[in-house]
């Protein structure tokens, strides 16, 4: 069993993955794996491992709703057909990163 601290810090993270459709559309889209419910938790999962993986980690609680936002504008950017690297989100990811 975690120690207490350790066990609360991994409570206080949220895991996601940023990934490219696999389906006809291929859009990019994120899961945030520790936020979906049992009942839909295997179709996501299974969608994105269909997809293509762009960028995986785990986010902060403290700043999800600014990770969240970068998260959704990078995708909008993407999605228009904008240029961005996994390693250029992830850097702008960084200060929310766990």
């Amino acid at each position: 069993m975690p120690p207490v601290g350790e066990a609360a810090r991994a409570a206080a993270k949220i895991m996601f993955e940023v990934y490219r459709d696999g389906g006809d559309d291929r859009r990019y889209r994120v899961v945030y794996f520790t936020e979906v419910d049992d009942h839909n938790r295997d179709h996501e999962l299974n969608r994105c491992l269909a997809g293509e993986s762009f960028l995986s980690g785990y986010l902060t609680e403290s700043s999800r709703k600014e990770a969240r936002a970068i998260i959704g504008g990078a995708l909008k950017r993407l999605n228009d057909g904008e240029e961005l690297t996994s390693a250029g989100l992830e850097a702008e990811l960084t200060p929310h990163m766990a």
